[in-house]
C-alpha cells in the first residue's frame, strides 16, 4: 500500500475530518516534492535531509497561480496591501511570498507523525528523520500541572518558533457600518451569532434552526476539532 495513502487511513480511523485529511496530504506532497527533487527515497530520508527541508520551507517562495488576465505589475485587488503587510481596518496580515510560521510547525508536526507511524509498523527508516527536541522524550506538557503555567516545551528539533499574535479587531463605527449594509436578517443574525459566539463561521453555517435555544440564549455548534456537540451562549440581538 502507498506510504501516504496508509498514513491518511490511519488518520481517518481515528476520526479525521475531510478538512483535516486534505491539509496533512499537502503537507506530505510538500516533502514527497522535495526529495524527489534532491532523488532520495522517502524511506532512506535521514536527519540531513529532514534538516534541509527545514532550512527550505522557512525560506523559499510559495508557488502562485499567474492570474490569466493579469500582468506582471497587475493589482492584487481591493484591499490587498503588499504581501505581509497588515490590513489598516482589522490587522490582518496578507499572505506573504514565503511560508507562515505556522505552515513550517504544521508540516513538522505532520512528518514526524508520517515517519513514526512507519517506524512503528516497520516500513519505513528505524529512525525518524523528524526527531523530538534534545533532551525532550514523550508528549508535550503530558503531565502539566494545572495549577502551573505552561512552560515552552517544543517537541519537534526542527521546529521553529512561532511568533506570538497580537489580537486583532475592527473598529465599532466601521463593525456597525458593516452590519447595516447586510441584506438581510439572516444575514444580520449570523454576523451576530459569529460575533458573540467565537465560533468558526463553518460551526454556525452547520446549524440548524432546532439547535438555537431562544429561551436559554444558547445555540448548539458541532466543533471543529473534537466534532462534540457545545452549547454556546450568544448575544439577544442574534435570537430576535
Amino acid at each position: 500500500m502507498d506510504p501516504v495513502t496508509s498514513y491518511l487511513r490511519d488518520l481517518q480511523a481515528t476520526g479525521r475530518s475531510t478538512a483535516t485529511l486534505r491539509s496533512y496530504g499537502m503537507d506530505l506532497l510538500r516533502w514527497f516534492r522535495f526529495i524527489w527533487a534532491i532523488d532520495v527515497p522517502w524511506s532512506q530520508a535521514t536527519r540531513v535531509e529532514a534538516r534541509d527541508f527545514s532550512c527550505w520551507i522557512q525560506v523559499t517562495r510559495k508557488r502562485r497561480p499567474v492570474p490569466a488576465l493579469a500582468g506582471e505589475g497587475a493589482s492584487a485587488g481591493p484591499g490587498r496591501g503588499a504581501p505581509g503587510a497588515p490590513n489598516p481596518v482589522t490587522g490582518k496580515p496578507a499572505p506573504g511570498r514565503t511560508y507562515a510560521a505556522a505552515t513550517v510547525v504544521h508540516s513538522e508536526t505532520v512528518l514526524r507523525g508520517f515517519y513514526e507511524l512507519h517506524r512503528e509498523l516497520g516500513s519505513g527508516p528505524m529512525v525518524n528523520p523528524f526527531p523530538q527536541a534534545r533532551g525532550h522524550r514523550g508528549r508535550a506538557h503530558a503531565h502539566h500541572n494545572p495549577m502551573e503555567v505552561f512552560r515552552n516545551e517544543r517537541t519537534g528539533l526542527y521546529r521553529p518558533k512561532v511568533p506570538r499574535r497580537v489580537p486583532r479587531c475592527i473598529p465599532d463605527e466601521l463593525f456597525n457600518e458593516l452590519f447595516a449594509r447586510l441584506g438581510s436578517h439572516r444575514d444580520r443574525a449570523l454576523v451576530a451569532f459569529w460575533v458573540s459566539t467565537g465560533a468558526r463561521a463553518s460551526e454556525l453555517l452547520g446549524a440548524t434552526q432546532e439547535d438555537a435555544d431562544p429561551g436559554q440564549q444558547l445555540i448548539t455548534v458541532i466543533r471543529k476539532g473534537s466534532r462534540a456537540l457545545q452549547r454556546l451562549p450568544a448575544s439577544p440581538d442574534a435570537f430576535v
